[in-house]
């Protein structure tokens, strides 16, 4: 039962930590672009439109490659 004394207030404390952590993250904008570097990592880093996928997820349209084969 002593324990219990230590280990409730001890949990209170990591969860409190837990969800300060989680709202400076919100607020700081760790989680405002999920899908732009998932999608540069298909892209090469010497190619200039490999940020084609970054404006295909804001809903601009990809500008065409005319140095780029054609797709199979």
């Amino acid at each position: 039962m002593p324990a219990l004394y230590v280990m409730i207030p001890a949990a209170l404390l990591i969860v409190a930590i837990a969800i300060y952590i989680f709202f400076w993250a919100v607020d700081s904008g760790q989680y405002d672009d999920l899908d732009g570097p998932a999608h540069s990592i298909l892209f090469d880093d010497q190619d200039p439109n490999h940020t084609a996928a970054v404006d295909e997820a804001s809903g601009q349209p990809a500008k065409p490659d005319d140095k780029a084969p054609p797709h199979a």
